[in-house]
């Protein structure tokens, strides 16, 4: 007899008690082989003083058992709370965001009839790095970090994810023309890995073009591989188009964990209520299922649900006139689909999971190792600067150049407005002011930055960062 495996379930806030009582109800009438340990995570643990909303006795258990399923959450209204799921995401390595959004027609709504694509999101790095600065009166940053090991981690997973599962092409969504430097790693890394796979077709699309041919026409995808903060926007458009946010399942894949939960909100307006739809975390428990090996259990709930949809039993947030049959709540869909454990979907596409079909595969890197030639060459000094013009500041910068450094140019706000820069531009109280080595070819020392940022306070000038300017092979590591 299988052994059951450990898992560790969160029952969460507002609906999520209701709709993972009607999953786990569901996974035990299935035969799922599964050992629970629940712990006690959301609105509650905040509301206690643990801004991160997870106790750190849950930790044990999440390290323990490696899979987490996990109910909506609420976190409170205010500031100083921390998002639950980029922590844990982010604690326990969890690279991979994987949505599949599939539409189900003519059972549920959508102009979309025969879409089918799976999104996956990086998920550690990009912007959500959440590193931000107030640098001026009038400035903010926030800085987009982009690294090689991390793209090759999530691009490998999307092809080995397509292999596995049978998709035929992978996708990458960038804007490197441009983030030439971040967006444009993502990119080439995706290019090295794709010509590893030459049964799978690729290709490359700009973000904001691939975004509108994706909500437009969407059967011309299958499985699109893209940097957070587009993947986190795009996968939840995929998932409306498809038919409902509310019946998308979600799961965040590591080397050593994984998270599987719904993606939409705890509605604490419905909680309590037997309205809320739980399809969207039954279909996360499905993911889960084939990712812990037990695909013959994944198979049977997830025919049964894709029969009780095309039998016309809905919940309120899909019910339709004419189309549905029977509007039930959360309770008795549940007890619809147990009904349908054993049976197959008439119209839709019965479902087929493979053994191993959630298994961790290599995230070893495409590079090829090779040790890069660093030479620092120049830095940019950041100003909070309030006297005047761009000129004013560029003959005052440039008295400022010595011991082997030179101002190259200012820039505001990304464009360059020394020398030659234009009337019409909008300044800001933001400068920067960038110095390279006044030979052409040489490298400078660390000492003659701290000798130049000397000269800067000392003619009262408020410098609030630097970025050093390297070279890697001769190639300006840097935006021109």
């Amino acid at each position: 007899m299988a052994q059951n495996v450990p898992i560790t379930v969160a029952h969460g806030d507002g609906i999520g008690p209701e709709i993972m009582e009607a999953t786990l109800h569901i996974l035990k009438e299935a035969g799922a082989r599964l050992e629970i340990e629940t712990i006690e995570i959301g609105e509650q643990v905040y509301l206690r003083g643990d801004t991160a909303g997870i106790p750190a006795s849950a930790w044990d258990s999440l390290r323990r058992t490696k899979v987490f399923l996990k109910a909506p959450i609420t976190t409170p209204q205010g500031g100083g709370f921390k998002s639950l799921n980029v922590t844990v995401r982010k604690t326990l390595g969890l690279y991979a965001n994987v949505r599949p959004c599939v539409s189900y027609h003519p059972f549920v709504d959508t102009k979309h009839p025969k879409m089918d694509v799976v999104i996956v999101r990086e998920n550690e790095e990009d912007l959500y790095a959440g590193i931000e600065h107030r640098q001026t009166a009038q400035v903010y940053q926030c800085l987009k970090l982009i690294s090689r090991p991390g793209c090759e981690k999530i691009v490998r997973y999307a092809f080995e994810y397509a292999r596995r599962n049978n998709r035929k092409k992978v996708t990458c969504f960038t804007k490197d023309n441009i983030m030439k430097m971040t967006d444009g790693l993502f990119h080439k890394v995706f290019d090295e890995i794709a010509a590893e796979y030459a049964d799978l077709e690729n290709e490359h699309w700009i973000v904001d073009i691939g975004a509108a041919k994706l909500a437009d026409t969407p059967e011309a995808f299958d499985v699109v591989v893209m940097p957070n903060l587009y993947g986190d926007i795009l996968s939840d458009v995929a998932a409306q188009i498809a038919g409902s946010v509310g019946l998308a399942g979600s799961a965040n894949i590591g080397t050593s964990g994984a998270m599987f939960e719904a993606i939409h909100g705890s509605a604490p307006r419905r909680a309590g209520q037997n309205l809320a739809n739980p399809s969207g975390l039954l279909l996360g428990a499905v993911m889960m299922l084939v990712h812990i090996n037990q695909p013959d259990v994944a198979e049977r709930v997830h025919n049964a649900w894709l029969r009780a949809v095309e039998d016309g039993v809905h919940t309120y947030d899909i019910y339709a006139e004419g189309v549905s049959k029977q509007k039930v709540g959360t309770r008795e869909f549940a007890a619809a689909v147990v009904e349908r454990l054993g049976q197959s979907p008439q119209t839709l596409k019965a479902v087929k999971y493979n053994e191993g079909g959630g298994s961790e595969t290599s995230t070893a890197g495409a590079g090829t190792g090779k040790v890069e030639k660093k030479e620092l060459v120049g830095v940019d000094v950041f100003l909070n600067w309030e006297g005047g013009t761009a000129e004013a500041l560029g003959e005052t910068c440039d008295k400022l150049s010595g011991e082997g450094l030179k101002l190259s140019l200012i820039g505001n706000r990304g464009i360059t407005v020394w020398p030659q820069g234009l009337p019409e531009t909008f300044l800001s109280d933001h400068w920067r002011c960038r110095y390279l080595a006044s030979q052409e070819g040489a490298s400078i020392s660390h000492s003659q930055i701290t000798a130049l940022l000397q000269r800067v306070a000392d003619h009262g000038l408020d410098f609030i960062k630097t970025e050093n300017l390297y070279n890697f092979d001769g190639k300006p590591g840097y935006s021109q």
